[in-house]
C-alpha cells in the first residue's frame, strides 16, 4: 500500500508560536479522521522567503496573521472581490495548478460574534486600530449597517487620533473594538491610551486579542458595567469558513 502523503495547511505570521490555529486545526482533523492532514506554524520575520512556503506541493491552504494579511496580497496570483474591498487576506486556498488566491473571512467572523449580541441595539462603533484587522471589522460594520470612526496614533483624513476620543464620542459609539495587539500574551499589562473613565454600562468592548481569554481591555469595561467580549467566538468563526474555502478546493 503507497503511503499517502501529507496535506499540509497554516499559518503565516510573525512571532505566533502561542497561536490557537494550529491546536484547533490538528483537533478539528483528527475529529474528521483525517490522519493525512496537518497543521503547521511558518513564523517569519518578513515574507521575502514566503515563496518557498508556496512552493511546498503539499501545503494545500494557509492562513494570515498579524503582521502580513495586507503585504501578503502582493505574492497572491488572486484575490477575491471582497478580500479586494477589505484590504487585506487572512486565507490562501491554492488550486490544482498551484495558483494561489487571497480570501477574507475575518469580517465573517466578527459578524457572526456580534450578531450573538444582536439583542442589543448598536447605532455606532468605535475601532482602536488601522490594520488589516481594523479593514475587516469596518466591511462587518458596514453589512451591519453600524456606522463607525477610526482611531490611531497618526490621525489621518481617515481616522482620528486617541487624545481625540472625548468621553461624549465613547458615551455616543456603545461598540468599541479593540484590533491592535496592544495586551496580547506576554505583554498583558498593557492597554490601548484611552481615558477608560469614560467607559460605561451602555457600551459593548470587544477586544480581538484571545490571549489572554480577558485583557486589561476588557477588565476595565467589566469594571464600568460594560458588556465584554474577547476574540475567540470571531477566530472560531473565521477559522469555519476557511475550512469551507479549502474543503471546496480540496474535494
Amino acid at each position: 500500500m503507497v503511503k499517502k502523503s501529507k496535506q499540509i495547511f497554516g499559518l503565516l505570521g510573525r512571532n505566533i508560536e502561542y497561536s490557537f490555529s494550529r491546536a484547533y486545526f490538528n483537533e478539528k482533523f483528527f475529529s474528521l479522521g483525517l490522519s493525512d492532514y496537518s497543521y503547521q506554524n511558518f513564523d517569519l520575520q518578513n515574507l521575502t522567503n514566503v515563496s518557498e512556503i508556496f512552493n511546498k506541493k503539499n501545503v494545500k491552504g494557509l492562513n494570515v496573521t498579524t503582521p502580513f494579511k495586507k503585504e501578503i496580497m502582493d505574492y497572491l496570483d488572486y484575490i477575491d472581490k471582497i478580500a479586494l474591498q477589505v484590504g487585506a487576506v487572512n486565507t490562501i486556498v491554492f488550486d490544482k495548478n498551484r495558483k494561489t488566491t487571497g480570501y477574507n473571512t475575518d469580517w465573517i467572523g466578527f459578524k457572526k460574534s456580534i450578531q450573538k449580541i444582536s439583542h442589543k441595539k448598536i447605532h455606532s462603533a468605535i475601532i482602536l486600530g488601522t490594520g488589516g484587522a481594523s479593514n475587516a471589522v469596518a466591511y462587518a460594520l458596514d453589512k451591519l449597517n453600524i456606522s463607525y470612526v477610526f482611531v490611531s496614533r497618526n490621525s489621518n483624513t481617515n481616522s482620528i487620533n486617541y487624545k481625540d476620543l472625548t468621553k461624549k464620542l465613547i458615551s455616543n459609539s456603545n461598540l468599541i473594538i479593540n484590533c491592535t495587539p496592544v495586551g496580547t500574551f506576554p505583554n498583558i499589562n498593557e492597554k490601548p491610551k484611552i481615558n477608560y473613565n469614560y467607559f460605561n454600562s451602555n457600551n459593548i468592548l470587544v477586544d480581538l486579542i484571545y490571549n489572554p481569554k480577558e485583557t486589561l481591555f476588557l477588565k476595565e469595561g467589566k469594571k464600568a458595567g460594560s458588556t465584554t467580549i474577547n476574540g475567540l467566538d470571531m477566530l472560531i468563526y473565521q477559522a469555519e469558513e476557511s475550512w469551507n474555502l479549502w474543503s471546496k478546493q480540496n474535494s
